[in-house]
């Protein structure tokens, strides 16, 4: 029943942005830094502000796609692509269930929501991704 709630309540906000935003912070969501930081960052920046930080994650994911394909060696290709396509489906899943497209499942938008665990991971992810770019033939 809350999770219904709270999923309305992410619709509301959502959709509430318009396209410049209304940076009132109503606080109309319980948990806003978790699972549904997207309905809160639309709601206060509207759709421009959605689509900046959309292009920003496909900038990021088209950048690291090109390091795949520059990758000194097949290892560090498949796990430059494993780390990407972590943060692709965290950021399609995130955006999805925010606006009501598929059920609440509890993935945090990657880099922006709160959640420590979730925030080492991807920091962690992005320095093996630097690592790989950097990194030389041994022999």
């Amino acid at each position: 029943m809350l999770t219904a709630i709270r999923w309305a309540r992410a619709i509301t906000s959502f959709g509430k942005g318009y396209l410049h935003g209304t940076q009132n912070r109503l606080d109309f969501l319980p948990a806003q830094h978790t699972d549904f930081i997207f309905a809160v960052f639309s709601e206060e920046w509207g759709f421009i502000g959605c689509a900046i930080l959309l292009l920003l994650f496909f900038i990021m994911i088209a950048y690291c796609l090109g390091l795949v394909q520059r990758a000194k060696d097949r290892f560090g290709a498949l796990l430059i692509f494993g780390m990407i396509a972590i943060v692709f489906w965290h950021v399609v899943i995130n955006v999805a269930m925010v606006a009501g497209v598929m059920p609440v499942v509890g993935v945090p938008l990657p880099m922006v929501s709160y959640g420590g665990s979730a925030l080492a991971s991807m920091m962690f992810a992005i320095g093996v991704i630097m690592n790989v770019s950097m990194r030389r033939y041994i022999f």
